[in-house]
């Protein structure tokens, strides 16, 4: 059996010496700290480049005061892309544009997000200098969507409008619009790897005016301009009704007179019954009911009432009033002085849960107003001037009476003897009036 040697007793132990680093590591570390750049003595100059996914991006390395040093261009993983005017790497989308002691211009085409990234510029001068650029890579959404709720909607009702923007980079900002009008939306972000896919969603209380207006959906991102889509409304609402009276064309209805009145209806979908009848009354059987026309030839007192035109499709049922009042014929007002003109307006009638009321009267108050003031202006213009001409007349007696009393009460005085005898001998004295009454006599 072999033995073991006897282990050295114990005694100081020598520490073990360091370990030395291979040489190759110290060569890179040495040219790592030579490659940094050196501040006031640096002379390369780059920029940054920003470009669409699937463009072109130039690399540019410039250089001020070469002096014949060599230029080197180097990818994000520090592969040589070209060196001077030489290309060692084998990438085809790499192409040289120009080459001098002061540049060096590099195109890169067909550019993908893999390119992004920190791309270095290398001078070999003493000690050589570096500097990096970064390209950015945009990606602008691949797929815009308007996802609606309800594609029919019905006034009143609320309704949720979603845009989805997929895949882009960066997140997309996207914009709402109904006509003309900005919305505002509500919008969460998803990443998936380096791409983001962004949704916004608004709600919607439709309106018939709604119906056939563009909701649009509008993408704020720098690699493109101008992208939207838009969905249009498609509302249904209940009738909408307008009566209008076509005659009498004065507005004011008076016996003898012909009526005609058109109901006017819209609504989606189009209303499919629209009907006249009188309410809490039969119907005149002279009136004459065509379509959506009433036509009344010769009105009379028994015509008063209520008219009303209804119409109804899917959505609901509305209806439009008319108060009909018959007043004398025209020849028992007098006759104006002056031209009257009568308004009378159809008021715009929706169907709403008070529904509009249309009065034949609408055009009696004014008429009769300006009658009223046209004969009394009348009147009294008589009155002033029989007053004038009484005053006249009055004034023209008074004149004569007061004439005659002073050319007459001293004649036939002037050749009495004495006052006795003038008074006796004035005509209008006693005398002439006995004389009178034995005439009467």
């Amino acid at each position: 059996m072999a033995r073991r040697s006897p282990s050295p007793g114990p005694g100081p132990r020598r520490p073990p010496p360091p370990a030395r680093p291979p040489l190759a590591l110290l060569l890179l570390a040495a040219a790592a700290a030579a490659l940094l750049p050196t501040g006031d003595g640096q002379n390369l100059f780059t920029e940054d480049v920003t470009v669409v996914e699937g463009d072109v991006a130039t690399i540019s390395c410039r250089v001020k005061n070469n002096d014949d040093s060599v230029i080197q261009l180097l990818n994000p993983n520090r592969q040589t892309i070209y060196f001077r005017d030489f290309r060692p790497l084998k990438d085809s989308r790499f192409q040289l544009v120009n080459f001098s002691n002061s540049e060096l211009r590099v195109s890169l085409t067909n550019v993908s997000i893999s390119d992004e990234g920190r791309y270095f510029c290398q001078l070999y001068t003493d000690p050589p200098q570096e500097i990096f650029m970064t390209i950015t890579v945009l990606v602008p959404p691949r797929n815009l969507v308007i996802d609606i709720q309800k594609d029919t909607a019905v006034e009143g009702e609320e309704i949720e409008l979603n845009c989805t923007a997929m895949a882009s980079r960066p997140a997309t900002t996207i914009k709402w619009f109904k006509g003309s009008k900005e919305l505002k939306g509500k919008s969460e972000v998803e990443q998936w790897s380096d791409m983001y896919t962004v949704t916004s969603q608004i709600s919607l209380t439709v309106r018939r005016e709604d119906d056939g207006v563009p909701v649009v959906c509008e993408v704020d991102h720098p690699a493109v301009k101008d992208l939207q889509t838009k969905r249009y409304l498609d509302v249904m609402y209940k009738p909408q009704i307008r009566v209008s009276q076509l005659l009498p064309a004065s507005g004011l209805t008076r016996e003898g007179d012909l009526l005609d009145l058109l109901c006017q209806v819209e609504g989606k979908p189009e209303p499919t019954d629209t009907t006249w009848f009188r309410v809490d009354e039969e119907m005149p059987p002279h009136v004459i009911v065509s379509g959506s026309n009433l036509h009344i030839s010769s009105l009379n007192k028994s015509d008063n009432g209520t008219y009303r035109c209804e119409a109804s499709n899917e959505v609901g049922k509305a209806f439009v009033d008319y108060m009909l009042y018959v007043y004398d014929p025209l020849t028992t007002l007098p006759p104006p002085t002056t031209t009257i003109i009568i308004p009378f307006t159809t008021a715009d009638t929706t169907a709403t849960t008070e529904p509009a009321v249309h009065d034949s009267r609408a055009g009696e108050e004014s008429a009769i107003t300006a009658v009223d003031h046209a004969v009394i202006g009348g009147v009294v213009a008589v009155v002033v001037f029989a007053m004038l001409c009484l005053l006249i007349i009055l004034g023209r007696y008074f004149a004569r009476h007061k004439g005659t009393y002073f050319t007459h009460e001293a004649k036939g005085a002037d050749d009495a003897a004495d006052a006795d005898t003038a008074i006796i001998n004035a005509e209008g004295g006693q005398n002439n009036s006995e004389e009178k009454k034995e005439y009467f006599i």
